[in-house]
């Protein structure tokens, strides 16, 4: 498969409030490194699996590839294009086809529009259909992803969250994208309506033919859906590979011990295990070298004063070990 949006060197700083304190001793404003050097592919049709502990930069990569954040430094390209200088409607296209899916249906619709005005809102801003053909193309999304026609005339307050969550898809259709990028889009659903909504991208992706990036902390339903995996730990990704061959022999230390941790389903076994060790270091002052090495159980010396660089062992992993 071919690249459709590449990444290479992207990196987000975040600068937060100074103390009175700090105003008082003159220390400059705490800078939160979210996202360092991050580089991948994702290439055309396949699902890209992005996973890691909570703030280690992956919702923070998503709202980068849709430009809701602006990267401090780095390079993303579209079908080979750079997004960086591209002038307004080169901008608009882009965002045209790389869509988000948020995590909270309900925050991300206006509860004053019913789901048929917020649909036709973006087919007539973004002139994706003649004014004529709206209604009908309305009635057609709702469709897509399996809601009643009826649905069109109701507030956002009156669907559960798994028929919100389909209505955020659909309001992703409505741009007809090339990516859509999902942040964490099932984990505030019930179980049996995550499923619904997992088969709902997987039926969605074969039928439109869309490539798809699905952030979460869920490793089985990553296993399940997914081609290729990428593992992020403190705004870097330390592995990325195939993901049954991943799942199978994981290299990277940090990988292997989220493996460990994912619970069983075999009568009789679980796991008890954390996923690491220790706490996740404070991305404002993260450790030098690798910086997974203050829990990492095969740490030496070299590991404290070296970061390592992303290296072929197989696939791509950043350990000096693997």
């Amino acid at each position: 498969m071919t690249a459709l949006l590449e990444v290479e060197g992207l990196s987000k700083r975040f600068t937060g409030r100074r103390s009175f304190a700090d105003m008082l001793a003159r220390r400059p404003a705490p800078v939160v490194r979210a996202l360092e050097d991050v580089s991948l592919d994702i290439r055309r049709g396949e699902t890209l699996g992005i996973v890691g502990e909570s703030g280690c930069g992956k919702s923070t990569l998503a709202r980068c590839l849709v430009h809701l954040h602006n990267a401090d430094a780095g390079t993303i390209r579209l079908d080979g294009l750079p997004m960086e200088g591209m002038d307004s409607a080169a901008r608009e296209k882009f965002s045209r086809r790389v869509q988000m899916v948020f995590q909270d249906p309900y925050g991300s619709l206006n509860p004053r529009m019913t789901v048929g005005q917020t649909l036709a809102e973006v087919l007539a801003v973004h002139r994706i259909v003649p004014p004529a053909q709206i209604a009908a193309r309305v009635d057609e999304l709702l469709d897509l992803v399996h809601l009643p026609r009826d649905a069109a005339a109701r507030y956002p307050y009156e669907f559960s969250g798994g028929q919100r969550q389909r209505i955020g898809i659909a309001r992703a259709l409505a741009m007809q994208p090339d990516v859509i990028i999902a942040d964490e889009p099932v984990s505030a659903l019930d179980v049996s309506v995550q499923a619904q909504v997992v088969n709902l991208f997987l039926e969605l992706q074969s039928r439109l033919g869309l490539t798809l990036v699905f952030i979460t902390h869920d490793l089985r339903l990553v296993r399940h859906l997914t081609h290729r995996v990428a593992v992020m730990y403190l705004g870097r990704i330390v592995e990325l590979g195939p993901t049954e061959q991943l799942f199978d022999a994981p290299r990277h230390p940090y990988t292997q011990a989220l493996l460990r941790a994912v619970p069983q389903l075999t009568p009789g076994r679980r796991s008890d295990e954390a996923a690491v060790m220790g706490e996740l270091p404070s991305p404002l002052n993260p450790p030098t070298g690798c910086a997974f090495h203050p829990r990492c159980p095969l740490a030496q010396a070299r590991c404290s004063v070296e970061r390592p660089e992303m290296r072929e062992v197989g696939w791509p992993v950043a350990c000096h070990f693997a």
